[in-house]
């Protein structure tokens, strides 16, 4: 079949116009993480029309991904995610122009996978502390706005940094005296503040965040794409509302919750403390 990029994505005309469209076709978004969330965002940037996107993934699908990752299919087991993505994202779009970091992303590439960026979406694996650290620092050094969409339970937490506005580590206010699972906790109570998802979840023993596993859904993962690729379109085109840091925005379909949240101090705040002490003595049985 012919490729006519017009045509491909006309019935977004209407939510946005011609000229918007053509604005996509021409911006650049990176995603770190081909995964659960990484591999729907990419998907859904690439059917919105976005013309130009920096993909990274080290790792290979496996069959414990099929329940919520695009790529996961039993015939891609062993395959290298980012390659599984490229060809799914090029069978949408064949003239897509794609960056792709198939080592991950570290100090060695950061600025490379950064170039030319209009919108970072993260996307690394909730575990990934450290490079999630540097990716944001550098965003916020290059002028990028940064988009974070977390799939808890049966929802989504979204926050989004603005260079500019409370910057990450003034939001989530790590500290180098804690372990790796406290600030883990850390950086749970920050996407989390309103915990929509915490007393529902059926099989706590699921949570193990000294092996870093735990569990999630595809329906959430799909709420954060809808959630993360609205606002990627509002930031991209300079038009509506975006609730930047410290506001956040966290949707529970389960629960039949919407709450837009406020944390004036980030994880500094009594409320964010104190809910931080509750957690780490039920995750850490301290």
């Amino acid at each position: 079949m012919e490729f006519n990029y017009d045509v491909a994505f006309s019935r977004n005309i209407g939510w946005v116009t011609h000229q918007e469209q053509h604005l996509l076709r021409n911006k650049r978004v990176a995603i770190a993480g081909c995964g659960g969330v990484g591999g729907l965002h990419s998907l859904t940037l690439a059917r919105l029309g976005v013309g130009k996107l920096n993909i990274s993934d080290f790792d290979q699908f496996d069959i414990h991904n099929i329940n919520r990752q695009s790529g996961a299919f039993v015939s891609t087991k062993d395959q290298d995610k980012i390659h599984v993505m490229g060809r799914m994202l090029m069978d949408i779009n064949p003239e897509l122009d794609i960056g792709t970091f198939p080592q991950g992303i570290d100090e060695s590439n950061v600025d490379a996978f950064l170039e030319d960026v209009d919108l970072y979406v993260d996307s690394l694996d909730f575990f990934a502390l450290k490079a999630r650290k540097l990716v944001f620092s550098r965003c916020y050094e290059k002028g990028i706005p940064v988009i974070t969409a977390a799939p808890l339970g049966m929802g989504a937490a979204l926050l989004c940094f603005k260079p500019g506005k409370m910057t990450y580590e003034e939001y989530f206010r790590f500290d180098d005296k804690q372990t790796e699972e406290e600030q883990l906790i850390q950086f749970l109570i920050g996407l989390s503040p309103a915990m929509l998802q915490r007393d529902y979840l059926a099989d706590p023993s699921a949570v193990d965040f000294q092996q870093q596993k735990g569990p999630s859904t595809a329906m959430a993962v799909n709420l954060c794409a809808g959630l993360a690729e609205t606002y990627a379109l509002k930031i991209l085109l300079d038009r509506g509302d975006v609730l930047y840091a410290p506001y956040g925005l966290h949707f529970d379909a389960y629960k039949n919750k919407m709450r837009k949240t406020w944390c004036p101090l980030g994880n500094r705040g009594l409320l964010q403390r104190l809910k931080f002490n509750i957690a780490r003595r039920i995750v850490l049985k301290k």
